[in-house]
C-alpha cells in the first residue's frame, strides 16, 4: 500500500524576517505569514489527509493549524522534525555571523558536511532523524495520506538525501520558500520525492523569497546588518547598526513595567526601503522577550504608521503597539 507524505516548510517566521538565526530558539509566526497559512489553507481545500504531524516549535504548530484546523484532526508533535540546532549562532544576526567566520556562514548553506558550529548538530545527525519521523509517520498511516510541517534546512537536507545525494550534493540544491510544499511516496522501505519546494500557491506579494536575494547568491550570503550595543542595562538597551564597519543606523528602547517602548529607530536614506530596517525590529523584539516583556510601544509620524502596521503594529490611545505574545491566532480568510 502506498503511503502519500505532504512536507510543508513553515510559515514566514520572525529569524526569516529579521534575518535572524533562528534554529531552534522556538519563533513565532509573522503577520505575513499568517497571509500565507491563508494561501496553505486554500491550497489543501478537498484534499485528504489523515493525520497532521509538525515539529514541536510554535512556528511549525501554527503552519500545521491551517491544515488540521479546518478537518478536526489533533495536532501530532513529533521533535524528529525540528529545524537543525544551531549552537552559538542561536539568535544571532546572519550579518554577525558572516563577519565573525565567514567560511562557516558559507558552508552552512553550500557545504553542509563541511559545517560544524559549538553546540550544534551536524547536518547528518539531522538527516538521520528526519529520516526516522518519516519512517515513522509512514508507519502509522500506512495507505492513507498525512502532512508534516517541518523547517527550512531540515527538509532541504532529508529531500536532497531522498533523491540520492550525498550531503555535499545538497549543497549545490535550491531552498523552498515558507510553506512550499513537496510531497513523498512511501511504499514499504522505498520512499519517493514525487515534488518538492512548490510555493506555486503564494501570490508574488506573499512570497518571502521575492524579498530577500541570499537564496540567489552562489554563496548565499548577503548585505545583513550586526549591532554594536553602547548601552544595555536593566532600563533598556541602546545599539548601533552597523553595516561591515559603517554605522547605518541606531536602535534604542527603554524598559517600562510591561512593554519595551522604542526611543529611537534610525536607519541612513540610502538603505531604507530595501529590507534593513525590519532588523532593527528584530532587536527590539528578541530585547523585549529576553526581558519578559509582550509589547513594543512607539510613537511614530503619521507617515511612518503604514510601515509599522506591515509587521503587526495597531494603533492604541495615540501610540503603536505589538502584540509579542506566542499565540496561535485565527489564519485569515485567503485574500
Amino acid at each position: 500500500m502506498t503511503t502519500r507524505i505532504f512536507l510543508i516548510r513553515h510559515a514566514e517566521a520572525e529569524g526569516n524576517l529579521f534575518r535572524v538565526a533562528h534554529g531552534q530558539y522556538d519563533s513565532v509566526i509573522t503577520p505575513q505569514g499568517y497571509r500565507q497559512l491563508a494561501c496553505l489553507r486554500e491550497r489543501f481545500k478537498g484534499e485528504r489527509l489523515d493525520a497532521v504531524y509538525g515539529s514541536d516549535l510554535t512556528r511549525t504548530h501554527t503552519t500545521a493549524s491551517a491544515l488540521y484546523a479546518p478537518r478536526n484532526l489533533p495536532f501530532r508533535p513529533m521533535p524528529l522534525l525540528r529545524e537543525i540546532r544551531l549552537g552559538i549562532w542561536e539568535q544571532m544576526t546572519w550579518g554577525e555571523i558572516e563577519r565573525m567566520d565567514r567560511e562557516m556562514y558559507v558552508d552552512f548553506n553550500k557545504r553542509p558536511n563541511r559545517w560544524q558550529v559549538e553546540g550544534a548538530e551536524t547536518f547528518s545527525q539531522v538527516r538521520d532523524r528526519m529520516l526516522e519521523g518519516i519512517r515513522r509517520i509512514a508507519a502509522e498511516n500506512s495507505g492513507g495520506t498525512a502532512a508534516a510541517a517541518s523547517h527550512g534546512a531540515a527538509l532541504r537536507t532529508l529531500l536532497g538525501t531522498l533523491e540520492g545525494m550525498t550531503l555535499e550534493e545538497i549543497g549545490r540544491t535550491g531552498h523552498g520558500d515558507n510553506t512550499a510544499v513537496s510531497l513523498l511516496e512511501v511504499d514499504g522501505e522505498d520512499i519517493r520525492v514525487i515534488f518538492r519546494d512548490d510555493a506555486s500557491h503564494l501570490p508574488d506579494q506573499l512570497s518571502t523569497f521575492r524579498r530577500q536575494s541570499w537564496h540567489k547568491d552562489d554563496a548565499a550570503t548577503e548585505p545583513g546588518l550586526w549591532f554594536r550595543t553602547l548601552r544595555e542595562d536593566e532600563e533598556g538597551r541602546d545599539a548601533l547598526a552597523m553595516l561591515e564597519e559603517d554605522v547605518v543606523g541606531r536602535i534604542a528602547g527603554a524598559l517600562e513595567p510591561e512593554a519595551l517602548r522604542i526611543t529611537e529607530y534610525e536607519l541612513v536614506p540610502p538603505l531604507r526601503g530595501r529590507g534593513y530596517g525590519v532588523q532593527l525590529l528584530g532587536q527590539a523584539v528578541q530585547y523585549a522577550r529576553a526581558h519578559g516583556r509582550e509589547t513594543l510601544v512607539l510613537t511614530c509620524p503619521e507617515e511612518l504608521e503604514g510601515y509599522f502596521a506591515r509587521y503587526g503594529f495597531v494603533s492604541s490611545g495615540g501610540e503603536m503597539a505589538m502584540d509579542l505574545r506566542r499565540i496561535v491566532r485565527e489564519i485569515p480568510p485567503a485574500e
